[in-house]
């Protein structure tokens, strides 16, 4: 995303511009283009389309996903699984540096941690039920499409097998081909979407996602 000034960005968090300009710099810590703003303002646009037909606590919801990827972990890294932990203890220092009441940061927090597909954290609020539908239906669709080829650009992965595309013969290894993280992850999220309006938005999206899937191997 080309640079903006800090006000003009946080004029995209509306109505929460203010709270915006707060966290904004602290939103993202590496050069992944994959979480970077443009992926954090996608998934604002996400969580506000989900809350506004389930409800929940905007301003909560607005500050989890502005720092629910305040702490960058590679992909590939050992720790990957532990990655929303640490966003959401940086999240809180964040929050209370801020002057934001405990039970709210812990709101916060919980939403953050429970986002992460790696992390296996079951959401137990409505916000971070939100998040977590939220950023996975960033992980559909075309841009689910263009993040995993990115990222596995970025992890040195290739394409594809090339004897045996889709696995049928082999263990699947989205770390080395990037094709077989379609049916590691992303063909399975749909089913796993925590409110009913983000289960609709993932339907469209896991649709787009598996016709990309069986034209690309109908390419190779």
């Amino acid at each position: 995303m080309p640079e903006l000034p800090t006000d003009a960005l946080a004029a995209r968090f509306a109505p929460f511009e203010a709270l915006a300009a707060q966290l904004i710099d602290h939103a993202t810590d590496s050069d992944d283009g994959a979480h970077d703003l443009a992926h954090i303002l996608r998934v604002f646009g996400n969580a506000f389309s989900i809350q506004s037909s389930e409800g929940g606590d905007g301003e909560v919801l607005a500050a989890a996903v502005l720092l629910h990827d305040c702490v960058a972990v590679e992909k590939n890294a050992q720790n990957r699984a532990q990655a929303s932990a640490l966003a959401a203890d940086k999240a809180s220092r964040i929050l209370s540096e801020l002057g934001w009441a405990k039970a709210r940061i812990a709101s916060v927090a919980h939403a953050i941690h429970a986002h992460s597909f790696s992390a296996n954290v079951a959401p137990q609020t409505l916000e971070a039920k939100i998040l977590q539908d939220a950023d996975r239906l960033d992980s559909l669709g075309l841009i689910g499409v263009a993040r995993t080829f990115y990222i596995a650009g970025r992890m040195g992965s290739q394409l594809y097998h090339a004897g045996d595309p889709s696995g049928m013969k082999r263990d699947l290894d989205d770390r080395t081909y990037a094709l077989d993280h379609f049916q590691t992850k992303l063909l399975k999220l749909a089913d796993g979407f925590r409110t009913p309006a983000g289960r609709l938005l993932a339907q469209e999206r896991h649709r787009q996602l598996a016709a990309f899937y069986d034209a690309f191997l109908y390419e190779i």
